[in-house]
């Protein structure tokens, strides 16, 4: 599980990959934390010389996912509020089909897991609680 810290060093790492293309300074300008993560607001630093921060294009911000430590760049031409929404909904198909595979393997071994055995035992059936 990454912490914000970490997230911020994979963004920098980017960044940095980035910084061959420009003539500007590039750095973190934003963070905000999400329900699965935080998103990364990035681009040039402001220029001494003219007192304004030079306009980029294509630095749509980095989503980073805490608990798989993904790092996605979102698209420019896309409302980020929109692509947010899009990978909350990638996180519960995940999560929905991991569910669903463990279900399946649990059914296609005719095992009981300690959870679903619990649930099965009845006072009546034993006198004794399944292990």
């Amino acid at each position: 599980m990454l912490t914000e810290e970490d997230a911020r060093r994979l963004v920098l790492a980017k960044i940095d990959d980035e910084r061959g293309c420009v003539e500007y300074d590039l750095q973190i300008l934003r963070v905000e934390a999400l329900s699965f993560g935080w998103i990364f607001y990035w681009g040039a630093a402001w220029d001494g010389q003219s007192g304004q921060r030079p306009r980029l294009g294509g630095n749509g911000p980095f989503l980073v996912d805490r608990e798989n430590e993904r790092l996605i760049r979102t698209a420019t031409s896309v409302p980020v509020a929109r692509q947010i929404a899009d990978y909350e909904r990638r996180l519960r198909r995940e999560a929905h089909a991991r569910n669903l595979a463990a279900k399946q393997a649990v059914q296609q071994r005719g095992t009981a897991t300690p959870a679903t055995a619990t649930a099965r035992w009845r006072p009546s059936e034993s006198s004794e609680r399944p292990e």
